[in-house]
């Protein structure tokens, strides 16, 4: 079912029991870019400005007025709230949750049954000003079933292991895991336990 007020491009594929722009009453126009592929079950608000080759798996939940990029992959009954900043080739895996006002950057990874968590105090009579506090940086790799708590940004290329609670900042390029989540070390000291590589993304330029 679609609201009067969304563009798709012909060349995207909507599945089944998809709902696109009905909630909330009044909303902007959606628009969904190039190729993408949305699956059955999802329900996209009004005023989203999605990019190009989008996809979801079924089951997904976007709230209202969020910009989302090129090359997103929202998985499998994850929620996105509303008004995130979301930029391209990100992948969010199934089961996750994101919270409003996060900035995701260019490339960030997000394991499976991640939660972010955006506010001290709920509920907070200054929700709004609060919960713009949580920022991922371009190709941070967040594990699965990680907790990322409010006021946290995580650094440019970090990994951050599966299973840790962030509650502090994460710098760039390193290795944090844990409850509380700490630093480890640098990326490049880090060793493929597989052997395939030297040391995990060198790939990466």
């Amino acid at each position: 079912m679609f609201n009067y007020n969304v563009k798709i491009c012909t060349d995207s594929i909507i599945q089944d029991y998809v709902e696109i722009g009905s909630y909330p009453e009044k909303a902007e126009e959606v628009s969904i870019g190039h190729n993408s592929v949305i699956r059955s079950h999802t329900v996209i608000y009004g005023g989203n400005k999605i990019g190009n080759r989008f996809q979801t798996g079924h089951g997904v939940l976007i709230r209202e007025n969020n910009i989302i990029g090129d090359n997103v992959s929202v998985g499998s009954h994850s929620v996105v709230e509303r008004e995130n900043t979301i930029g391209n080739n990100v992948r969010i895996h199934s089961n996750c949750f994101i919270p409003e006002f996060v900035i995701i950057e260019d490339d960030v990874w997000i394991g499976p049954s991640t939660t972010i968590l955006n506010v001290l105090h709920p509920p907070c009579p200054r929700f709004e000003d609060c919960a713009k506090s949580v920022r991922l940086c371009k190709g941070a790799k967040i594990g699965g079933h990680v907790t990322i708590g409010p006021r946290v940004t995580i650094g440019e290329n970090s990994l951050i292991g599966m299973g840790s609670v962030v509650t502090k900042d994460i710098p760039a390029n390193v290795l944090a895991y844990g409850n509380p989540a700490r630093v480890i070390c640098y990326l490049d000291k880090m060793k493929c336990e597989a052997g395939y590589f030297e040391t995990p993304y060198e790939w990466i330029e």
